[in-house]
């Protein structure tokens, strides 16, 4: 009688999960599309086959498989790669995720040799891995897109040290300032951002393939090895927390809605500049769409959709910190709801780096409606109070003296530099024929003449320091 029992390679070859042979009946097809993550996951594909000869390397390197198994893995890995980049790798849902589809794929092209490329690893700490390098490689990217923007901020700072508009506090006329200083405040953000990612970037490049499942291995493995292989700074030192936490990930979007808000805060100024209403810029017709009834209408539909996908990236944060609240040591399947939400947000914040910076160097800044907002709201009225804070009044009675200055000129309907100086000197003796130098648009902005200032000369060294250190980047 023949036995037509299948052999453990067959089981291999024909079932779906690398742990069939452990159950006694089928995973439902409805079960399988809950728990597949193979749709999402494939785009660590790359990552994963480094991982995977990296490991391999170090394998044979410490004689846990031949030199001969480790050239078919390469060959094979190689055509998986291949495969993948000319479109014809066939991605199945019952292999359930980006692992086991090339693992299976890679035995059907060398046979046993595929089998022992998992030896002492787990998927619990290949995913770990897998997720570092594409996080490693996300924070790169757009590393180089915050420098872009920096850059083109700084850039058009120089050229509008000068160009003077109101300074708001409440969306209140306060102060003026430039906009340059205006756009290089926006330069200051990003620049933390860009420091928030570098120091999460050490975080996330620790190596955590060796842990495991959970536990390690009993194999001679040389984790430090495959760290070097794969550009890791150093390997995660608990075996446990390698394969089970997320916080490089949480960490990672973090410094991503900070970005994010950020680019929400700029992109609610281009909205109000951009109003008719306001009319202090124009952004190019590529970043604006129009109405389907209203012919008239240049909406700026790419700072509202950014300031929109803020909340988007935000709520894949908080997402991601509630996954992780509640999970006891070590890994769970929890977390294979990580990525969807973290390679949204990178693509998210890469997108819209890219376009912001191409949309910033384009802005059309219309200095005289800039300006004549800033005769607007007694902005020059805090001068007025140094003025007489500089003569030797105390600056509580100097800002009582100003306030009835205001006062009178709303009642009046005119600004404080349109007075004559005898009405000037009504309210204080102190005040002399120079005081008209200071109430000006440019004494006021030339006045403050420091470090962080928005004096012409200190915004263009401002921005001159940022162009500099951004060329050192290069």
């Amino acid at each position: 009688m023949t036995n037509n029992a299948p052999t453990p390679e067959d089981q291999f070859a024909n079932k779906a999960q690398a742990w069939s042979a452990r159950f006694s009946e089928p995973v439902s097809d409805l079960v399988k599309r809950y728990t597949a993550s193979v749709g999402f996951d494939q785009r660590l594909a790359f990552h994963d086959i480094a991982g995977s000869l990296a490991h391999a390397e170090m394998l044979a390197h410490v004689g846990v498989i031949s030199q001969d198994d480790l050239g078919k893995i390469q060959s094979g890995l190689s055509q998986v790669r291949t495969d993948i980049e000319n479109g014809q790798f066939t991605w199945l849902l019952d292999l359930e995720d980006v692992h086991l589809n090339i693992e299976k794929r890679l035995v059907e092209l060398i046979g046993d040799a595929g089998k022992r490329l998992h030896t002492g690893r787990s998927r619990n700490d290949q995913v770990a891995t897998d997720i570092r390098l594409w996080v490693r490689e996300q924070i790169d990217l757009i590393l180089m897109q915050l420098n872009a923007l920096q850059r083109v901020l700084a850039e058009q700072a120089i050229k509008h040290a000068d160009t003077i508009m109101p300074g708001f506090t409440h969306l209140q006329v306060a102060q003026p300032v430039t906009f340059g200083h205006h756009l290089m405040a926006y330069a200051e953000m990003f620049a933390r951002d860009h420091e928030r990612l570098v120091d999460c970037r050490r975080r996330v490049n620790r190596l955590p393939l060796g842990a495991a499942a959970l536990a390690g291995t009993s194999f001679p493995i040389d984790r430090e090895r495959v760290a070097k292989t794969l550009g890791f700074e150093s390997v995660c030192q608990n075996s446990l927390d390698a394969v089970s936490d997320r916080d490089f990930a949480i960490e990672f979007c973090a410094a991503s809605a900070l970005i994010m808000t950020h680019i929400s805060r700029l992109s609610e100024e281009l909205v109000l500049w951009m109003s008719p209403r306001v009319g202090f810029i124009t952004l190019a017709d590529r970043f604006c769409t129009g109405s389907s009834i209203m012919p008239q209408k240049k909406n700026p539909d790419v700072p509202e959709l950014a300031r929109g996908k803020t909340g988007r990236v935000n709520g894949h944060l908080v997402a991601l910190l509630t996954l992780m609240k509640g999970q006891p040591l070590a890994y769970n399947k929890d977390n294979q709801e990580d990525k969807e939400g973290l390679f949204d947000t990178a693509d998210t914040v890469r997108n819209t780096l890219t376009i912001f910076v191409d949309m910033m160097q384009g802005v059309t800044v219309h200095a005289q409606a800039m300006r004549k907002a800033a005769l607007q709201g007694f902005a020059t009225a805090t001068d007025l109070a140094d003025y007489l804070v500089k003569k030797g009044v105390p600056f509580r009675d100097a800002h009582e003296v100003v306030a009835h200055a205001v006062l009178s000129c709303e009642q009046k309907g005119c600004d404080i530099a349109d007075l004559p100086l005898d009405a000037l000197q009504a309210f204080h003796h102190l005040i002399e024929a120079d005081v008209h130098a200071c109430l000006t648009l440019e004494g006021s902005v030339n006045a403050r003449s420091h470090i962080g200032g928005t004096a012409p000369d200190q915004v263009r060294a401002a921005a001159q320091r940022k162009i500099d250190l951004l060329k050192d980047r290069d």
